[in-house]
Parts: C-alpha cells; structure tokens; sequence
C-alpha cells in the first residue's frame, strides 16, 4: 500500500505546493519571484524536471510537475527547496528589503530548534504531494492553480498573472517552459 502524501510513482505527474514558514507573504518582491523561476528552470535542463503548470503567491507556490527520471521528484524538490532558502536569504541582504529584520527573525525563530538547520530555515517541511492520476484530477487542479490569483483579486483574468502558466494554456508564451497536459 503506498503512503500518502509521497512521491511514489516515479512517472506519476504530481500536484504539490511548497509554502514558506509562517505562510509569510515573502513573494511579494520580484526578486524573489526571480529566484523560484530560475531555479526551477535550472531543474528543468539538469535534473529532469517536468513542469506541466504552475503558480507562485505570496506565501507559496503550486506546481504539477513530473520527472524524466534523471534524479527522484523528491529529490529535485529537496534540493530545489535548499538552494531557493540560501538564495533568498542572501536577496533579503542585498536589495533595500523593509521588511529585512522582521523575515529573518521569522526565518530564524523557525529553524532555531532543528539541529538539521544552521540560521534560517525558509520553506515549511513537506510540499503534500498529490498523484493526479486522472485525467479529471489533472483538469481540477490544473484550474485551481490558474485561478488561485484571480480568487485572490490579483487579476481578473488568470492569463494576466505573470508568476504562472495560465498564459501558456492561453496560447501565449510564459515565463518558463512547460509541458501542458492534455
């Protein structure tokens, strides 16, 4: 019986949602938004990673994703999740961030107690992935995720907001490449 909430079928497509700690609102920034993107572009050409949507808000990130099998989804989102923590750190140091010490006491507070973190700790454990494995899985989270900004009233129409693929499945051409499904 497989385990819930785990990447166990290596050629599943999966709906996860990393978020930050805190759900702080730290997508806010274009810089840090600059950061998810090309990461995760990088685990697109090295890794293997199979992006067929996603989202960035403020306090998270949705993603249906899938692997060529080059290295495990688990451990591309670990690694993902790692590097995006150390560079976001670092972003919060160098640009005029007004909310500097406030975010790194939070980052701090929340790694304090893990012996497996050194100063901060960016991301919440877990991303709760989810098999989508059929095809009305794939479609309903599919619309979740593009209209999660439009429910927010960031936009009115979800091909609008830049930090996702809703552009892609609307024709036109976004930020990162994709595979669409379906």
């Amino acid at each position: 019986m497989s385990e819930k909430y785990k990447f166990n079928n290596p050629e599943g497509v999966y709906f996860i949602t990393p978020t930050i700690v805190h759900w702080i609102d730290l997508f806010t920034r274009r810089g840090y938004c600059d950061i998810i993107t090309d990461s995760l572009d990088h685990c697109q050409k090295h890794k293997g990673l199979v992006i067929y949507a996603w989202c960035i808000m403020p306090s998270h990130l949705h993603l249906i994703i899938g692997t060529k099998g080059l290295c495990s989804l688990s451990g591309i989102v670990r690694d993902f999740k790692k590097y995006t923590s150390k560079k976001i750190i670092k972003e919060i140091g160098n640009i005029n961030e007004s909310r500097k010490e406030w975010l790194l006491k939070g980052f701090s507070v929340a790694g304090k107690n893990l012996k497996r973190i050194k100063d901060y700790k960016v991301w919440q454990d877990g991303n709760h992935p989810i098999e989508l494995d059929t095809n009305k899985m794939q479609d309903d989270r599919l619309s979740y995720l593009h209209f999660n900004p439009v429910e927010a009233g960031f936009v009115m129409h979800a091909e609008d907001y830049m930090n996702s693929s809703a552009r892609d499945y609307c024709g036109e051409k976004g930020i990162l490449e994709i595979e669409q499904i379906g």
